[in-house]
């Protein structure tokens, strides 16, 4: 009736509507967007989970609906992507051989982790969960986001069908070597590596030969079926590695077998620059900045990020947490920094670097109008002893406060920031007290 009656009403009534989005601008901070230029005194815009712009405070138009949230003298940055940690006590293989690819870290996850907490304190929103370096081949890693969850289905990101993503863990060195069935040295454990991707590529082969003649398939190898994956592309190797000889054993293979690789920890780095940046693999640091650890570590270097980045690699960071706390995971960019590495690189090394080895480098790494609104407010310049993470925010929504003093114990220590069932207890009882 009101339509029929009085159309341009209608028209002026939604218009004055409140809209449903939930839209926020950040106003005065200073911006370091990654994809371009930092930015005195800018605004970044969000709404509904997904950034709207970012830009100087007079290039973006805030809608009146929106909230404001005056960050004037704090950095704004997009959260921090960690290509390897073991938050979550995950495990993949056992004993019983060491090449375990059916395995998947996805079902075995304690999502109630103070972990969690902790790594939105240090401002790292996506990571790579894996399990150990103790196989050749210790199971399927998870990707996830650091959302506020108590199960590990709110932490998954998906792909376009509704499928969880993830890559391959593998390893070399010494971690894997040891008694039968378990190899006892270098050449053995390659060649054990080198056997079992010939089996998937002959499984694979006698699948698409089954398919072709309208026949029946083979049985159903959720090993071969993962290693098929690695080989096609569809899941990248995240490779631990770190003597020089192991990184160029790693190359060896990736090539012969056309897997993609990421070479994580690559002590030696720095010592076959010009062949990882040849190779086109990607690295992802760590800097330990403390002594002890294994002796086939004992030629890390700072240095290798400097001379990754002059080699023409590229270059991203870790914390392989609990090895360094993700509460501190900033600092890898800043002890790079010291040893020659350029802010731009190492920025971008803790971010888009990061999501570019996950094939997440469209959805999150940088402040990309269109990307999801993952970032985090600091106190001071990034790569500052003195710069604290403020707020930690995932999909638009603020998982981190650190002047909420609950959420300031998982940054500090304090009682309870490492016991999984005092957190969640006391999220429990503030959910009721809402």
């Amino acid at each position: 009736m009101l339509k029929r009656l009085f159309p341009g009403l209608l028209v002026l009534l939604l218009l004055a509507a409140p809209s449903t989005a939930q839209t926020r601008a950040f106003t005065g901070a200073h911006i370091i967007p990654i994809d371009g230029p930092e930015i005195e005194n800018g605004t970044l815009l969000i709404e509904d989970g997904r950034i709207v712009a970012v830009g100087p405070a007079n290039t973006v138009d805030i809608p009146r609906r929106a909230e404001r949230h005056n960050v004037k003298g704090m950095v704004i940055m997009p959260g921090l992507v960690d290509t390897h940690s073991h938050i979550g006590e995950p495990s993949g293989g056992d004993r019983s051989a060491p090449i375990q690819p059916e395995t998947r870290v996805l079902d075995s996850v304690n999502a109630r982790d103070a972990g969690f907490q902790k790594a939105q304190a240090g401002g790292v929103t996506t990571a790579n969960i894996m399990p150990g370096s103790g196989h050749l081949l210790s199971g399927q890693t998870l990707y996830v986001k650091y959302r506020d969850a108590d199960i590990i289905d709110d932490l998954l990101i998906l792909d376009e069908n509704g499928d969880w993503l993830g890559g391959i863990k593998m390893a070399n060195g010494t971690n894997p070597r040891g008694n039968k069935p378990f190899p006892g040295t270098r050449a053995k454990a390659a060649a054990l590596v080198r056997a079992e991707y010939i089996k998937a590529r002959e499984y694979g082969e006698k699948k698409a030969k089954a398919t072709e003649a309208g026949e029946d398939a083979p049985p159903i190898d959720l090993g071969y079926e993962a290693l098929l994956d690695a080989m096609s592309g569809k899941k990248v190797v995240h490779h631990h590695t770190h003597r020089h000889d192991d990184i160029l054993t790693v190359l060896r293979l990736a090539d012969e077998f056309g897997f993609r690789v990421v070479l994580q920890h690559v002590s030696e780095a720095w010592k076959v620059a010009d062949e990882i940046a040849a190779s086109g693999a990607w690295v992802s640091l760590i800097s330990v900045d403390s002594p002890g650890g294994k002796l086939e570590a004992k030629d890390n270097h700072f240095k290798s990020g400097r001379m990754l980045e002059e080699a023409g690699a590229k270059v991203g960071f870790h914390t392989d947490d609990g090895i360094t706390d993700s509460r501190f995971f900033l600092r890898q960019a800043a002890l790079a920094v010291r040893a020659g590495m350029s802010r731009e690189a190492a920025l971008y090394g803790m971010t888009q670097a990061g999501a570019e080895m996950m094939d997440l480098g469209d959805r999150v790494g940088s402040l990309t109008p269109g990307k999801d609104a993952d970032f985090i407010i600091l106190s001071g310049d990034p790569l500052s002893v003195y710069t604290h993470v403020q707020e930690t925010w995932i999909d638009g929504q603020r998982v981190f406060d650190r002047s909420n003093p609950e959420d300031r114990k998982y940054a500090t220590g304090g009682y309870g920031a490492s016991n999984d069932m005092v957190m969640h207890i006391h999220h429990i009882e503030m959910e009721a007290g809402q």
